[in-house]
């Protein structure tokens, strides 16, 4: 059994007076025995049939914008699995569930295990303020949420988001990994470091 799993599942994406469909990547990470979800979007019931009988350690959100946490709280009562998120998003959290916090809090370099497996905490902010990835060293993976997709950095053109600061944050902390290492996305396929990084100076220049 392999220790990542994916899902995609189907809705919507709101902020801003718009709303857009989407699909979006849910991941899962564990093993026959407990499991971590990343992301878990517009379909409870799927995610909750991957999950299966396994214990639901975590549910890591790798950001708030709605179409990335719109199950997470059904999902951490129906598991009693708390939900992860940097504090800086609460903004956007409020937005999706007014009446319900996250119950823990990421911080930058945090490890989070889940199957002996580690996933390191990457404060990426730029999409969002509170964006992070998920490192996993082990299996030369990282999961970029909305921050670095096939083909360039995430849209920063709603509120709460600043290009400069993406383009930073995947520079710094994502770039520098090594090229081989596979990029999980929030939407869309998956893609590498090493074939993201020549592209840098373009995004720059295109500005996005």
């Amino acid at each position: 059994m392999s220790p990542i799993e994916h899902l995609v599942t189907s809705g919507t994406f709101s902020l801003d007076g718009g709303t857009w469909e989407v699909d979006n990547n849910v991941w899962l990470i564990g093993d026959e025995r407990e499991v971590l979800v990343i992301d878990p979007a517009h379909d409870a019931d799927a995610v909750a049939e991957r999950v299966g009988g396994r214990r639901l350690t975590a549910i890591v959100c790798t950001h708030a914008h709605d179409d990335h946490v719109n199950q997470a709280p059904v999902l951490s009562d129906s598991f009693d699995a708390p939900i992860l998120l940097d504090p800086a998003e609460a903004p956007l959290w409020k937005l999706a569930h007014p009446d319900r916090q996250p119950d823990r809090e990421l911080s930058d370099g945090q490890v989070i295990t889940v199957a002996g497996i580690g996933l390191r905490v990457l404060s990426t902010p730029g999409h969002s303020p509170g964006s992070v990835c998920l490192h996993v060293p082990e299996l030369e993976t990282i999961f970029t949420g909305d921050t670095l997709f096939q083909g360039g950095p995430g849209a920063t053109g709603r509120s709460y988001s600043s290009f400069d600061t993406i383009i930073s944050s995947i520079s710094r902390d994502l770039l520098a990994l090594p090229g081989e290492t596979t990029v999980h996305t929030g939407h869309g396929g998956s893609t590498t470091i090493g074939a993201e990084a020549p592209h840098l100076e373009e995004w720059r220049a295109r500005g996005y």
